[in-house]
């Protein structure tokens, strides 16, 4: 009787399996990926992509002895199944079960700890030069994506290896897509690469032809400067190769044979090797071959049909995306940028209706801020929309270059906060706190989408920099509720205080402030609401009047507490002669791991039931 996946002894029984048995494995993973990310959710399209090279690399090399680091690491879900982690995979990114990256804590398996792109050349080319320090002999290998190329870190690392000579393996994982496609210069190159056989034909007829000639030097180096001129005349650039790297490829990702037989034959190059396969972004799966964005990162859905389990149309994205055509549509000084995540920003209808002011600058989140500062000295009006977790990585280009000139760059700060699944690489509870130190900065935390739309109409008066950070999932609507208040600088007193607790909350904390007092109210304490709405600059005026005879001031955010809402609340007050007991909420100061939003809240005491109780409870003790 055939064994199923999780009755193998990976990763020892690849060493034994034979060329056929490997083939019909490799049907059998795309399969067991299907079933089990349609139930849980996940990146499967980048993973149906890579089966056949994680095969080979498992065959060919000796994990955990040999390091395979995989860039992102959403492509890594078959690496896990090829180390004994099939069994698990019905708690993929599920609270207190498999994470969706690779985890060092999970697996010695897992060499690096990854979420992030570009990042892991840098990290195997430490491992290789610890490992010759150390007089180790083993293989380091970087399985990298033509996206992740894009990040200036994955160029800073080949120009130090390639120059030092560090015997490590580059694989390029070239699928001719990022999340939502390759942009720029490095993908036509690429390009070029795989379709062109001309210098490969040549190269290879050179070696044959030199191939036991007894010539003199002179010739053996007139034909090898021959050969240089001949390949950069064929195929300019051969940029790899000029960085100090042996160039293999291009590969068929999806030829098994041949993917091992050139890992086998670079197995004991020295120096520098780059291999470069070719693949295919949802292959095996013909929704995700067809449409590979949408199958990037899933929620649950119907293997048969394709259709999403759930799930609202309604999101924040969309929001910012309509409301940015419709000012795009007032104003041609509107341009909109963003790195690599045109679709998940909300701004496939832009690019589509404004191509010409669209700009799609690749996985550079650091370049995508220094040209908004280009474009804004010019008298353009730059909207740079990016998740929360990567514009981390431009804090220094917010800091120096847009903030310190002071210029009129609006920042779309998409899944701030928690988002819940892909856990503590992509959480967004850091902006608050690198954002509101910086002079010049104007923070909004909009409520819900219709104050989002607004927030953004009213970040294009301004001849400043600003950010507007909004979470992930459905837009809220309270307008029929609560009434819409012009934005206008000022905080808005959703429910006055009546000399209870006030509770001062900005963005997604807005609506969870409300039902907290609700639930308040039920156990007879009375508390007021503020929409902060403003966190920089603060309406300290507003949130006094606010808290005049309030009892306890109760700040809610989606941020960590440290520097966050609450701190920047609480200080400003304190420099006013404002002296009230104080409670705060927010994410403690450590990273948190995955599960779903709600049970994240629930655990960390977010809910407005947890919130309520404790609220009760300090009011309790300081009574």
């Amino acid at each position: 009787m055939e064994r199923t996946l999780l009755e193998r002894q990976f990763p020892q029984e690849l060493k034994t399996m034979s060329e056929r048995d490997l083939g019909l494995l490799c049907c059998e993973i795309r399969e067991f990926l299907l079933e089990k990310v349609s139930r849980t959710g996940g990146h499967l399209a980048s993973n149906l992509g890579v089966v056949e090279l994680s095969v080979a690399l498992h065959k060919v090399f000796d994990s955990p002895k040999d390091k395979i680091i995989w860039d992102v690491g959403h492509q890594a879900y078959v690496h896990k199944i090829l180390t004994g982690r099939a069994a698990d995979f019905d708690g993929l990114r599920q609270k207190d079960g498999l994470s969706g990256f690779p985890k060092r804590c999970e697996s010695e398996h897992d060499f690096y700890d990854s979420g992030h792109a570009s990042t892991s050349i840098s990290a195997a080319m430490g491992y290789a030069v610890a490992r010759d320090l150390k007089g180790e002999d083993h293989q380091v290998i970087a399985v990298i994506g033509d996206g992740s190329l894009t990040g200036g870190v994955a160029f800073e690392a080949l120009n130090n290896a390639g120059h030092r000579g560090t015997s490590l393996k580059v694989i390029l994982n070239d699928n001719e897509m990022s999340i939502e496609g390759s942009s720029g210069s490095l993908s036509k190159y690429l390009s070029t690469l795989r379709t062109s056989q001309k210098y490969l034909e040549f190269k290879k007829n050179l070696k044959q032809t030199l191939k036991g000639k007894k010539v003199g030097d002179n010739i053996y180096h007139g034909l090898e400067n021959l050969r240089n001129t001949l390949r950069s005349a064929v195929l300019p650039g051969v940029v790899f190769e000029e960085l100090g790297f042996k160039y293999f490829g291009p590969v068929d990702g999806h030829n098994l044979k041949e993917v091992m037989d050139t890992l086998e034959m670079t197995k004991g190059i020295e120096g520098p090797v780059l291999i470069h396969v070719v693949t295919r972004k949802g292959k095996g799966y013909r929704n995700a071959e067809n449409n590979p964005e949408k199958y990037h990162g899933i929620g649950a859905f119907d293997p048969a049909t394709g259709v999403v389990k759930g799930g609202s149309a309604f999101t924040y994205s969309k929001v910012f995306g309509n409301k940015l055509l419709q000012l795009a549509a007032e104003d041609d000084r509107v341009v909109a940028i963003t790195a690599a995540m045109m679709e998940a920003t909300g701004l496939a209808r832009f690019g589509q209706r404004y191509p010409d002011r669209f700009f799609d600058v690749g996985i550079a989140e650091q370049h995508a801020v220094s040209f908004a500062a280009g474009l804004a000295l010019s008298g353009m009006k730059p909207i740079v929309a990016i998740y929360s977790t990567f514009l981390q990585r431009s804090y220094d280009e917010i800091l120096s270059e847009v903030c310190l000139q002071n210029l009129p760059v609006i920042f779309a700060i998409d899944r701030a906060g928690s988002v819940g699944n892909d856990g503590e690489t992509h959480h967004g509870v850091f902006d608050l706190s690198y954002l509101s130190h910086m002079p010049n900065m104007t923070i909004l935390l909009p409520k819900d989408g219709k104050e989002l739309a607004d927030m953004l109409e009213y970040a294009l008066t301004l001849n400043s920099p600003c950010a507007i950070r909004y979470p992930r999932g459905t837009a809220e609507d309270f307008s029929e509720a609560c009434g819409v208040k012009p934005v206008d600088g000022t905080c808005e007193v959703l429910k006055p205080g009546t000399g209870g607790p006030v509770l001062v909350a900005g963005g997604k904390m807005t609506g969870i402030a409300l039902k907290a007092a609700a639930y308040l109210g039920n156990i007879g304490i009375e508390a007021g609401v503020v929409n902060l709405r403003f966190l920089k600059p603060l309406d300290v005026t507003g949130l006094k009047q606010a808290l005049s005879g309030a009892s306890a001031l109760i700040t809610l955010e989606d941020n960590v507490l440290a520097g966050g809402l609450g701190a920047t609340v609480s200080a400003a007050l304190k420099q006013e002669g404002v002296s009230l007991p104080e409670l705060q909420f927010g994410w403690p100061d450590r990273f948190i791991p995955q599960g779903s939003q709600d049970q994240l809240f629930e655990d960390f005491g977010l809910s407005p039931e947890k919130i309520a109780e404790r609220i009760g409870e300090f009011l309790e003790r300081k009574a």
